[in-house]
């Protein structure tokens, strides 16, 4: 029998083809925002963050209103090691799938605060494959414009240094 704070997370392409799924627990929902606790299940090689090894904990910020998610990588003794930002579609929650559209863009966000903008030219080449709207576009400048907001001015989540042991998602919190 499925846990009712038990969740499958899908990540879709914009055309609806899936590209990632995994499960994680809800471990609040307040208002628009859907915090969840996750382990990568299986190893995976990503070409900046290095290997992410299985049991890689993150805790997941989504919000139901906003174009992008961020996620919180976990250090064993539950500092934080990074934070990692996708831009994407407003996310949907329907029998405990919770799906969102990848538009592409990330954004790499150093326990120092220190951040890269990623994968624009992917953005750029899967806007003209896949059609993205003029408001689509927009909505993801957009967004990007609001993390970088957020990272400068220490915003939630990015309230907490690497050294923080503190995991607890809505310390201080700002909606």
């Amino acid at each position: 029998m499925e846990r009712p704070d038990q969740l499958t997370v899908r990540v879709l392409k914009y055309d609806g083809t899936e590209y990632r799924r995994w499960s994680a627990r809800l471990w609040r929902r307040e208002g628009s925002l859907l915090v969840l606790d996750a382990e990568f299940e299986d190893d995976v090689q990503h070409d900046l963050l290095g290997a992410i090894e299985s049991g890689t904990r993150t805790i997941e910020y989504y919000w139901f209103d906003r174009w992008y998610n961020i996620f919180r990588f976990m250090k064993d003794d539950n500092a934080t090691r990074l934070y990692y930002c996708n831009i994407n579609m407003p996310p949907s929650l329907k029998d405990n799938v919770l799906t969102y559209i990848d538009l592409d863009i990330d954004v790499l966000v150093q326990p120092d605060f220190s951040y890269q903008v990623l994968d624009l030219d992917e953005f750029e080449s899967n806007a003209e494959r896949y059609g993205y709207s003029e408001e689509v576009k927009s909505q993801a400048q957009a967004a990007v414009d609001e993390l970088v907001s957020m990272i400068v001015t220490r915003q939630f989540p990015f309230i907490e240094s690497a050294s923080s042991p503190s995991v607890s998602p809505l310390v201080n919190q700002t909606l």
